[in-house]
């Protein structure tokens, strides 16, 4: 089961997930996963990046974030987005959220 986050709800549905981990895409096609903290400012998610998923999301920007619940059974939270590179930050515009409830309880 999904509930749909607006944007406008994000930033305080974010306070319950302090890390996630940001999808890329790398030129293999491969899913490539950084576990990091990120911080929402400006409306936008902010992390810092290694140069693999700099490069990764500066040649295919459309990202995903997943931040894992904090306990078993919890919802997990999905964010689609943007992302931009800035230097060693990578700056994440969301475009839709939702929460996701795990299929075994």
């Amino acid at each position: 089961m999904s509930v749909a986050v607006s944007i406008g709800e994000l930033p305080g549905t974010l306070t319950r997930y302090p890390w996630g981990y940001l999808v890329t895409v790398g030129d293999d096609l491969r899913a490539h996963l950084l576990a990091v903290p990120s911080e929402w400012r400006d409306g936008e998610l902010r992390l810092t990046a290694g140069a693999r998923t700099a490069a990764n999301a500066a040649a295919r920007p459309q990202v995903t974030m997943v931040f894992p619940p904090a306990a078993p059974g919890d919802y997990s939270l999905i964010v689609d987005g943007v992302a931009a590179v800035d230097g060693d930050d990578v700056r994440v515009r969301p475009s839709s959220a939702v929460l996701h409830r795990p299929a075994i309880s």
